[in-house]
């Protein structure tokens, strides 16, 4: 179980853009988080991940608080979330080629090269990219094409959870369920949680177990009290 127990977090300790939030994500369950641009989802997707300290509330793996949070989590944490942005060029690495962006977490974890290279032949395969493809850096591919090789990335160390943050806002519908086929297929083989965070209801109605909307998550300011979400 993945909780998110009275988060507060934003930029400006002063004005945070996420207040008092409670969410929970079983294991192998599909949670869609719908809202509009700009309310704090992607805050909140990146506190789930530990990629971004609350100012209050915590996040809750398996009964166990997270304990640190970036590279200050330990690794046993960290590496149980994998996350693709809605961005993929803001998150790629410009000089790697697709192959060894695809193999980063693995490297980082002292992963064997011929292991390394095993898993990204199985992953690219799975979202459909080439050998061709796989020897070109960014700029020399489309964006459908950059964010099948994130999505491969966030994979690659098999996570036990998988946040999804507007990952499709950029691609055509094609590749839409191309990738969501991936991300249905690795959660049916694993058995990994799921967090969608996007803005297209009818998508998330498809895609999830169930959609939390964001207005029925944080409280106005005339209301302290916190509206939970399981």
């Amino acid at each position: 179980m993945l909780e998110l127990r009275g988060i507060t977090a934003g930029y400006d300790p002063r004005d945070p853009v996420v207040r008092d939030v409670y969410l929970t994500v079983a294991d192998g369950e599909a949670v869609g988080l719908l809202g509009p641009s700009g309310c704090g989802k992607s805050t909140l997707a990146r506190v789930a991940a530990l990629l971004h300290r609350p100012t209050a509330g915590t996040v809750v793996i398996d009964g166990e608080p997270a304990r640190g949070w970036r590279h200050r989590a330990p690794r046993e944490q960290r590496t149980a979330f994998g996350v693709v942005f809605q961005q993929p060029r803001q998150s790629a690495d410009p000089r790697l080629r697709l192959r060894d962006l695809i193999a980063e977490p693995l490297r980082a974890s002292g992963r064997s090269r011929a292991e390394a290279a095993a898993r990204v032949g199985e992953l690219a395969a799975a979202v459909g990219l080439s050998e061709e493809l796989l020897a070109r850096r960014p700029h020399e591919v489309s964006d459908g094409q950059l964010q099948r090789a994130c999505l491969a990335r966030a994979l690659v160390p098999r996570p036990r959870w998988l946040i999804c943050d507007e990952m499709t806002a950029m691609l055509d519908a094609s590749t839409t369920a191309a990738l969501v086929a991936v991300v249905e297929d690795y959660r049916r083989e694993s058995g990994a949680g799921l967090l969608v965070v996007g803005h297209d209801a009818a998508l998330l109605d498809r895609w999830c177990d169930r959609t939390v909307r964001w207005s029925t998550l944080v409280p106005n300011k005339e209301d302290a009290s916190p509206r939970k979400a399981t």
